[in-house]
């Protein structure tokens, strides 16, 4: 893997993180990534917002807190469906993107889980997932990969949900950590935060 030039002075002072499918701000990976910035950079604006169902809206509320932000000082990072929306608001503002096993297709992909849905977290909270959303999500899906140098794809063969080699070809030319076996959920994180960190210029 090899990350883009710059040095400490380019690391982000905000960095906003997008949950997948059916995950909330508990997601084991936000949780052990903002833990890990609580501690070793305490002057990180972090943001980790619980998305709406409906992919427009999310993007909508995403925008929200970057266009809040000072442009040029943020980065994203998305996991599943938020490695997607990750992508699309890298493409939109020029900012950096971190991708943990990024759906390529959602709207394929998720068009089979029309329906009610409950949160990973919390079965007690339900959503309903309409078939406009499938529409949403073509409609934002960006037609090309630009500036690859500015993404991170961290992609994992043993993904149970989604196809690595897609993953792989869809940030082909972009810095990529390809990993033997692991899982769609990513539970060994802790191995792979360093180059997370490292392509960030966020490593102390």
């Amino acid at each position: 893997m090899s990350g883009g030039s710059g040095d400490a002075a380019d690391a982000p002072t905000h960095l906003l993180y997008l949950h997948g499918f059916r995950s909330s701000p508990r997601s084991f990976k936000a949780l052990r990534l903002q833990d890990w910035l609580r501690r070793n950079r305490p002057e990180l604006v972090w943001q980790c917002p619980q998305l709406p169902p409906s992919p427009r809206a999310a993007i909508e509320a995403a925008r929200a807190i970057l266009d809040a932000w000072p442009a040029g000082r943020f980065a994203v990072a998305g996991s599943s469906l938020g490695g997607f929306y990750a992508t699309v608001l890298a493409e939109a503002t020029g900012c950096r993107a971190v991708l943990l096993n990024p759906a390529v297709d959602p709207a394929r992909d998720l068009a089979p889980h029309v329906g009610e849905q409950t949160l990973f977290h919390d079965p007690s909270q339900r959503f309903e997932f309409r078939p406009e959303y499938v529409d949403e999500l073509r409609v934002l899906a960006p037609t090309a990969i630009t500036r690859p140098e500015r993404y991170l794809a961290i992609i994992a063969k043993g993904d149970e949900v989604l196809d690595w080699r897609e993953m792989s070809a869809r940030y082909a030319g972009c810095p990529m950590r390809l990993i033997e076996g692991s899982d769609h959920g990513l539970s060994d994180f802790d191995d792979h935060l360093p180059f997370l960190l490292d392509f960030l210029r966020l490593k102390p």
